[in-house]
C-alpha cells in the first residue's frame, strides 16, 4: 500500500506532528521537461501532509505506518547506493515508524497534485543529515542537489521521478524551471482577487497513474512524427505560456494556451479522459475557457484557465471547480 495519502481524523494520542508541507500544480511543463521545455510548479496550500505518531492507528494510517517500512527499506540501499547524494538517520526513522509514525494528509493520490512529494519533501526535512535548509542562500547548484536528491527518494513511488514534486512542497515557492540543469524560485505577479481570469482544477472524478502515462509517452516519442510536433508545436508553445505568465502578459498567454490546448487534444489523447475530449474542443470553439494537463492526465484533475470565470463556471456547471489563482 502507498503512504501518500490518508485522511486519518481524530487521533486519540498525538505524540508528534511535523511541519506541513503543501500540494503542488506544474502550471506548465507536464511532459516537456522530460525534453527541456520550460516548466513552472506553483505551490498549492489547499491540499497538505504532516508527520504524525499515534499509539492506536486507524486503518488508513496503519497502511501509511507500513509503507514507511518499505520506503525506510529503500532510503537505507539509496544512502548505501549514493552515499555522497543523501544519507540519514535510519535509527531515528525506524524507531519513529515503530512507534506508529504515518503520513497525515488530505492530498488526493492520483490526481497529479504531488502526493508522493509531500511526503518525500516532510522525510527529508525530519530525517536527512547535512540536508539543505530552505533558510539557506538556495544557488542554482544547491536547486539542482536537492532536485537530484529528491528524484532518486521519490522513484520508490514512480519508477523515475524529476524530484520537481518534492522540491516545490518543501521549498513552498514557485519553481521556474529553464531547463533540465536550470532551475531557480520566482515569484509570480500578483493574483488580483477581483479580476475576473482564473487557473482553476477541475475534478474529472477519476483518479490517473503516473507511470503508465509517461509510458505511452515514452512509446510516442519513438514516433519522428510525434517528436517533431514535441519540439516544434507542444515546447514551443509551453515556453511561451511560461515567459507569459511569469511576466503577466495575460492577452499573449490566453493566445499560446489555445495553441497548447489544441496540440494536447490532438496529440494527447490517451492522457485526457475519454468523456472529456468533447470538452475540451468546447473551450477551444467557444474561447470561454482552455483546458491542459496537471501532471501526467490519465484521470485525476485537468487544468482550466479562464478570462471569465463565471462564463466558464456555467460552461461547466456539471463539473467541480477549485480556483487556484486569480488574475
Amino acid at each position: 500500500m502507498n503512504p501518500r495519502c490518508t485522511t486519518h481524523k481524530g487521533v486519540n494520542e498525538n505524540k508528534m506532528k511535523g511541519p506541513l508541507f503543501y500540494s503542488k500544480i506544474l502550471l506548465f511543463g507536464e511532459y516537456g521537461i522530460i525534453k527541456d521545455s520550460k516548466g513552472l510548479s506553483i505551490p498549492y496550500n489547499f491540499y497538505k501532509g504532516a508527520l504524525k505518531k499515534a499509539n492506536d492507528l486507524s486503518d488508513v494510517a496503519q497502511r501509511s505506518n507500513e509503507s514507511l517500512v518499505a520506503f525506510a527499506d529503500y532510503l537505507e540501499r539509496l544512502a548505501t547506493e549514493a552515499p555522497d547524494l543523501v544519507t540519514f538517520d535510519l535509527e531515528a526513522l525506524k524507531t519513529d515508524v515503530q512507534e506508529g509514525m504515518y503520513f497525515d494528509s488530505s492530498i488526493p493520490q492520483g490526481y497529479g497534485v504531488g502526493s508522493s512529494g509531500a511526503l518525500v519533501a516532510a522525510i527529508y526535512d525530519k530525517y536527512a543529515l547535512d540536508k539543505i535548509t530552505v533558510l539557506e542562500n538556495l544557488t542554482r547548484e544547491k536547486l539542482l542537489r536537492l532536485k537530484a536528491i529528491f528524484g532518486k527518494m521519490e522513484s520508490f513511488f514512480h519508477g523515475k521521478s524529476s524530484g520537481l514534486d518534492p522540491l516545490n512542497s518543501y521549498l513552498s515557492l514557485p519553481i521556474l524551471i529553464n531547463s533540465q540543469d536550470n532551475i531557480e524560485s520566482t515569484s509570480l505577479p500578483s493574483q488580483n482577487l477581483e479580476g475576473k481570469g482564473a487557473v482553476f482544477l477541475l475534478d474529472s472524478g477519476s483518479t490517473g497513474e503516473t507511470a503508465p502515462m509517461v509510458q505511452i509517452f515514452m512509446e510516442k516519442m519513438k514516433n519522428d512524427g510525434f517528436r517533431q510536433v514535441i519540439k516544434n508545436q507542444f515546447i514551443k508553445h509551453t515556453d511561451a505560456c511560461v515567459e507569459d505568465f511569469v511576466n503577466g502578459n495575460m492577452t499573449s498567454l490566453f493566445g499560446n494556451l489555445k495553441q497548447l490546448s489544441h496540440v494536447v487534444l490532438d496529440h494527447f489523447k490517451p492522457m485526457i479522459p475519454v468523456k472529456f475530449h468533447d470538452l475540451w474542443k468546447q473551450g477551444i470553439d467557444t474561447n470561454e475557457y482552455y483546458l491542459k494537463l496537471c501532471g501526467s492526465g490519465g484521470g485525476g484533475y485537468i487544468l482550466g484557465f479562464t478570462e471569465d470565470f463565471e462564463k466558464a463556471k456555467k460552461a461547466l456547471k456539471d463539473y467541480k471547480l477549485e480556483v487556484v489563482y486569480n488574475f
